[in-house]
């Protein structure tokens, strides 16, 4: 069986607010409230389009659309952690245990917390891919999202460099990025200025898991309204 699921959103949904950090899969929960990771705005990230969808970060969690012209196929989404990468060819273990095979080319837009080339691609990363299946099994990719991660959680404690956060049973650390992270502040634009982020502060985290150690370099932190000045 392959880790190939089609556009359908219920399906999507479902196996994106599956995973958890440290888990098999790094995607963290997609729901967007209004003015949080829905403004679709990063600043930072990759900007354009395919015909099967934008390839910004934000892009990962958004509803597959309907190519308009017939002769481009619907895409199909891989996820999982990345076994083994032969040549262009990325092999998948999906979360469900299932198994994609994923081919990148020159073509394919490649974000591992900044809009990168797949040369930055390693094995054991986590990925999310959008693509169109090819007659051999494998997803030709279009898009690849290397361990990204949109989770909510609680500002525990804010260091110079990085955030430490509570994401359910989880204590997570999160790396602030020179010339990268940035954080929204009730639906405003994001901002290089972090000064408004405060302990007890609920936040959506978009992001990159480090496989390495499990902390999240951190792209976006997004706060509700009535943010108050740091202490």
């Amino acid at each position: 069986m392959s880790a190939y699921r089609t556009g359908a959103p219920l399906d999507r949904r479902r196996f994106l607010t599956a995973a958890a950090l440290r888990g098999a899969t790094v995607i963290g929960t997609a729901a967007a409230g209004p003015g949080l990771l829905g403004a679709g705005v990063l600043g930072t990230g990759v900007v354009g389009a395919t015909a099967l969808g934008a390839v910004d970060a934000d892009a990962a969690f958004a509803a597959p659309i309907r190519p308009l012209d017939p002769a481009v196929a619907g895409s199909a989404f891989a996820e999982g952690r990345i076994t083994g990468i032969a040549g262009d060819v990325l092999e998948v273990a999906g979360s469900s245990g299932d198994h994609a095979r994923v081919r990148v080319t020159g073509a394919t837009s490649v974000w591992k917390a900044r809009a990168t080339t797949a040369a930055e691609i390693e094995t054991g990363d986590g990925l999310y891919a959008r693509g169109v299946p090819l007659p051999d099994g494998t997803l030709a990719a279009d898009a690849v999202w290397v361990n990204i991660v949109n989770l909510h959680a609680t500002i525990r404690g804010i260091e110079k460099t990085r955030l430490r956060l509570a994401h359910g049973p989880h204590e997570i650390v999160g790396n602030v990025m020179t010339e990268t992270t940035s954080a929204s502040y009730g639906g405003a634009a994001p901002t290089a200025d972090l000064s408004r982020l405060t302990i007890g502060q609920s936040a959506q985290v978009l992001g990159a898991w480090r496989p390495s150690d499990g902390s999240v370099d951190l792209v976006r932190v997004a706060v509700a309204p009535a943010a108050g000045s740091r202490r």
